[in-house]
């Protein structure tokens, strides 16, 4: 059975308000509480209340609140199964000022949006877009309710089909927008609670949205993988002086000023695959260590950095991030030798900038643990006591536990110590082969027929270019996710997380709605593409690939 458009769309919108209207800011009560609506929400289907068991609230470990993932399938015939995927939960509303109590509300958001922006005459492409009633505003109804709804709406119509081919489950997940707790969570059961059904995944279509500020054609896309994020750290370690005397020491913020200088935007971390760019490196953070004010210099700073990623590992982002630090650190020293020499004919910098080494953290740990017998037992105690402090986040934790291991080291400075701070994201890639190849046809056939029904462009690309959740869904290098856990400092405390034999690998695209803003008090969703157009796109990649002969 082939729905109609016109039914898909209505259905799609009306779940996205649906959905919007309930409050789910990661980490919150309200988050915890959405799996049950949208459980509630499930079980009303005639399906649903003659299968329950296809219905499941899985609980999700970690968290202050009691949050949960949702798994509902709807069985047709066969074993073979599309995985629609998506993540609820959505950032703080504290940015609309005044207009946060409507930000649940796209419809009256809409109007007030308009008049702050008529005043204030800023935006002006924001004032266009909802005065002309193409785009819908309301927090989390473009990242990413509106591609949940459509996944909900196909869901729905597949439940409603008595010839229906094949299986379709819907995976909603809590936690994106911090450390993808639910997805991970449901990719460690996904394999049992396939197996236990008889059930084995032909394709995942994760539903997460793009931006685009322009006429829409970058964010029309169905993605057939996506960049990966790592966030590269450093704790720069200098040694203190008095400002009077600066040459006395080495001065770690103006080290890691140079190190900053050179790491950012640098082409050698930035990766190309085509036309396609996984942008070069960004510093997200930076801060010395001294929590007074006082004529010292800096002793110590520590730095991080947006890392993407498309096929390239971790220790090659180590060893590239390690030359260009490298190269920093030889600039440095070049440079306080030039001025020491211009200020005064006997002017020398300090012997201590002969010492300056580049290292990793895995290194330090291992100098640390050589020296003391009993130091990975202190260590392991430290971050056990870290992963409960709600008042630090993960970077600053990886901090704290790095210096912990540098002190331990009985080591001077200076030294750069590199290492990842926070919850890796990998890169998914497809592979290669006549199946994958056949699949990859199926797939871009039933957007071509898409395109054609609704007059609408839609384009294809190898990799999302943003950082999503299908990062745990597709197939990831193991002995690359060592190297990450080596060189991670909350590996194992703050972020539990045992990806061997537990990954469900299965080919990813992503089919999503596209806006503009999120993230922001401006978000808002092209409402033509995302319910008149993305739900049937979703419908005829998944019923052509149920369909395709194979599994």
């Amino acid at each position: 059975m082939t729905p109609t458009r016109s039914r898909l769309a209505a259905r799609a919108r009306e779940l996205s308000l649906t959905l919007t209207a309930w409050p789910s800011v990661t980490g919150t009560a309200d988050e915890a509480g959405f799996a049950h609506n949208l459980a509630g929400l499930l079980a009303a289907l005639p399906y649903f209340r003659d299968n329950p068991d296809d219905l499941a609230v899985l609980p999700v470990p970690g968290g202050s609140h009691a949050r949960s993932n949702v798994l509902a399938l709807v069985r047709g015939t066969g074993s073979r199964t599309v995985v629609l995927a998506g993540h609820f939960d959505v950032v703080p509303v504290d940015d609309y000022g005044d207009l946060a109590p409507l930000a649940f509300s796209p419809e009256a958001l809409r109007a007030g949006l308009i008049e702050r922006l008529r005043l204030t005459g800023t935006f002006a492409q924001a004032l266009d877009d909802l005065e002309s009633g193409r785009f819908l505003p309301g927090r989390g109804l473009l990242d990413m309710k509106s591609g949940l709804a459509v996944g909900m709406a196909v869901l729905e119509q597949f439940a409603a089909d008595p010839g229906r081919v094949g299986n379709l489950l819907l995976i909603a997940t809590p936690d994106e927008e911090d450390r993808s707790d639910g997805m991970r969570a449901a990719a460690t059961e996904l394999p049992d609670f396939l197996h236990q059904r008889g059930l084995e995944v032909a394709l995942g279509i994760n539903l997460d949205a793009l931006c685009d500020n322009g006429d829409g054609a970058d964010g029309r896309v169905v993605a057939l993988g996506c960049i990966g994020k790592l966030l590269l750290s450093a704790l720069v370690v200098g040694k203190e002086s008095h400002a009077c005397y600066p040459l006395d020491g080495v001065n770690a913020a103006y080290l890691a000023a140079e190190l900053v200088a050179e790491m950012e935007y640098a082409p050698e971390l930035g990766e190309r695959a085509g036309a396609e760019l996984a942008a070069a490196p960004a510093a997200l953070g930076m801060k010395d260590l001294k929590n007074l004010y006082n004529v010292t210099t800096p002793g110590r700073v520590w730095v991080f950095w947006n890392v993407l990623t498309q096929r390239r590992t971790a220790g090659t982002v180590l060893a590239i991030a390690r030359q260009i630090a490298l190269r920093a650190m030889e600039r440095a020293q070049a440079r306080v030798a030039e001025r020491a020499r211009q200020l005064s004919p006997d002017g020398a910098p300090s012997e201590a900038w002969s010492r300056l080494e580049v290292t990793t953290f895995d290194a330090v740990l291992a100098r640390a643990l050589a020296r003391e017998s009993g130091f990975r037992r202190r260590f392991d105690a430290y971050a056990a006591e870290l992963a409960t402090r709600d008042d630090l986040d993960l970077p600053t934790r990886s901090q704290l536990l790095t210096e912990f291991a540098w002190d331990a080291t009985g080591t001077e400075g200076p030294a750069i110590v590199l290492g990842f701070a926070s919850m890796p994201y990998p890169a998914v890639n497809w592979g290669t082969g006549a199946m994958e190849d056949a699949l990859k046809e199926t797939v871009m056939a039933a957007m071509q027929r898409t395109a054609a029904a609704t007059g609408v462009g839609i384009t294809a690309r190898n990799h999302l270019p943003v950082i999503v959740d299908m990062s745990f869904l597709g197939r990831t290098d193991q002995a690359d996710l060592e190297v990450i856990a080596r060189a991670t400092p909350i590996w194992g405390s703050s972020i539990v997380w045992n990806p061997a034999g537990a990954m469900p690998a299965f080919p990813m695209v992503n089919i999503g709605p596209w806006g503009r803003d999120y993230h922001h008090w401006l978000e808002r969703v092209d409402q033509g593409y995302a319910f008149g157009v993305l739900p049937l796109l979703v419908w005829n990649v998944a019923s052509d690939v149920l369909r395709q002969s194979g599994s």
